[in-house]
């Protein structure tokens, strides 16, 4: 299954991370013997819940997928709406403003799709979250579902920013796309990749139970760049 998981990567960066030489250090801080490491590595397959719970200081997006730096400086965001740490998902190629920003937060269950929201914006806004050292972007929306996790959970949010053409993919970035099959708007957050299929691209979930997908161009209505995420530990 072509899936975006590199469980030996994350293996080899766990341990970068607790200044660990072998898997055996890693499996004894862990708790679990050396045979189940090296399982994880040759199926491909990890016990997230385990290896998060025991790297609460090291940077997600650097853990899973290699970006970013091993341990981050947290930044809260703290509003009427919502409190949670930020997590910058998307680090852009060419410099922007990072004062604190106000990014408004809209109600995507209610616009059905991304289309509609990005056309009438004002109908679906919630409220405004005020958030430290952001990238420019349009807003920011709840997630739902667990294609994407452990990197997002339903319930996080995501802030996006519309992309105008195809020409402006960034492949191997992770996006709102909103599509229509067989009549159906269906909703994904997920990385998008080249696709082996002429006239269309792959989208591809973190968590290795939901398979690759790949979806024409002309079935797409509309698409957004993650640029950041919140973890929510409470609503007010």
């Amino acid at each position: 299954m072509d899936t975006i998981l590199d469980v030996t990567g994350i293996v080899k960066r766990a341990k970068l991370a607790l200044g660990f030489k072998n898997d055996s250090e890693l499996a004894s801080y862990l708790g679990v013997s050396r045979g189940t490491v090296s399982n994880w590595c040759a199926r491909n397959r990890i016990d997230f819940p385990l290896l998060l719970n025991k790297l609460n200081d090291v940077d997600l997006n650097w853990l899973l997928v290699g970006k970013g730096n091993p341990h981050h400086l947290a930044k809260f965001c703290e509003s009427k709406w919502v409190q949670g740490e930020v997590q910058i998902i998307h680090n852009p190629k060419t410099s922007e403003a990072v004062d604190d920003r106000s990014v408004t937060l809209y109600d995507i269950t209610a616009a059905a799709n991304l289309k509609t929201l990005l056309t009438n914006k004002h109908q679906y806004m919630l409220g405004k979250i005020q958030i430290p050292n952001i990238p420019s972007c349009d807003g920011a929306v709840y997630i739902s579902g667990d294609s994407m996790y452990p990197i997002l959970k339903s319930g996080d949010i995501a802030g996006f920013k519309e992309i105008s053409s195809f020409n402006s993919l960034i492949y191997g970035e992770m996006y709102l796309v909103s599509f229509t099959i067989d009549g159906d708007e269906y909703l994904a957050v997920k990385y998008v990749n080249h696709s082996e299929k002429e006239g269309c691209i792959k989208l591809v979930s973190y968590n290795p139970h939901h398979d690759p997908m790949d979806i024409q161009f002309s079935c797409i209505n509309a698409m957004a760049i993650v640029k950041f995420s919140i973890r929510r530990h409470m609503m007010l």
